[in-house]
């Protein structure tokens, strides 16, 4: 029987997968690397199959044979998708799904199930549980390859575009009506992090917090929908930006210290004024003059007067070129 926990050793990919490659020094590099994926069964057979498979279409393999072991070994690795077995002894696949689901830094996973069974309501509770996909044994390997490049591929796409949110300083994160959080940027969940509840789920908001989320929705639109919270002695804005379908609200922290840290940056490094340096700092982070009137409780036609200002104290003839000159202030 295969260990708990272990990675398969990594095989060439097969001739015509299509991996590309650099030539450096006449010398062929693979750029490309191999998708990791988590397979999780009590059933020798099933992992062995499953191993073989897998390595032999270009996938690196891990293997767990009960719940607690693959929660072991995601403590230490990141996998890129998991195969879960729903029915196993000990904690049930379903279980297993739900508590990994629970960690904010695997919610993302990409969970498929496997099991014989194929009653209605095992399917529900698969989906339920945090399960992305739900495969029948005996397992067609075409099948399965094919439902995993659809899922790698929308799990990457989704990764890489909060990834590109949080490189850009992009705070945002979405939860539920009830407050449960149902995704963030890696930079809002490190604010995030230190407020939840110790006894409560990890992935809800203390109540206090919810309450003044939720009463953003209340805000008439015409007015800026935002609050100001506590966050671990950290004053953050936080603006409701709109909701993403009938269940799930998109939401924008700005750490209020950060900010007047950063306007305190342009007023020493440029001869602005206090307002002039807000002005700024906003423009910079991509705001419309009606944006910043609403921020600053200041008029649009006033911002335009301010920004007059800074193009010639900055020496600079639009905003593209006052923004550009506060980025890389703010840079170093």
């Amino acid at each position: 029987m295969p260990e708990p926990a272990c990675a398969m050793p990594a095989r060439p990919p097969p001739k015509g997968t299509g991996v590309p490659r650099e030539f450096t020094g006449g010398r062929e590099v693979h750029t490309m690397r191999r998708d990791t994926v988590l397979v999780v069964d009590d059933a020798p057979e099933t992992l062995s199959l499953l191993t073989d498979a897998l390595d032999g279409a270009g996938y690196t393999v891990l293997i767990a044979i009960d719940g607690a072991s693959a929660l072991e070994l995601l403590d230490q690795v990141t996998p890129d998708l998991i195969l879960m077995d729903a029915v196993m002894p000990g904690m049930s696949g379903f279980e297993t799904c739900r508590r990994l689901k629970r960690d904010q830094k695997l919610a993302h996973l990409p969970v498929i199930f496997m099991t014989g069974l194929s009653e209605t309501e095992h399917v529900v509770e698969g989906l339920a549980s945090g399960g992305i996909d739900y495969v029948t044994k005996p397992i067609v390997i075409d099948e399965l390859l094919a439902r995993m490049r659809v899922h790698l591929g929308n799990a990457r796409l989704a990764n890489e575009t909060r990834a590109a949110l949080d490189a850009s300083g992009r705070f945002l994160f979405a939860t539920d009506r009830t407050g449960r959080l149902l995704w963030c940027t890696p930079k809002a969940r490190a604010l995030l992090e230190p407020v939840v509840s110790e006894s409560s789920p990890p992935s809800r908001l203390p109540p206090s917090i919810i309450e003044q989320l939720l009463h953003l929705r209340l805000t008439n639109s015409r007015t800026p929908a935002r609050c100001l919270i506590e966050l671990d002695g950290r004053r953050l804005e936080c603006s409701l930006l709109s909701p993403l379908g009938p269940e799930e609200l998109l939401f924008r922290l700005t750490d209020s210290d950060s900010t007047e840290d950063e306007q305190t940056v342009l007023q020493d490094a440029f001869p602005l004024t206090t307002r002039e340096a807000e002005v700024l700092l906003w423009i910079s982070r991509g705001k419309s003059n009606r944006d910043i009137g609403e921020i600053l409780a200041i008029s649009p036609r006033t911002v335009n007067k301010h920004l007059e200002q800074i193009y010639v104290k900055l020496g600079v003839e639009n905003r593209a070129a006052a923004a550009a000159l506060a980025v890389r202030r703010l840079a170093r």
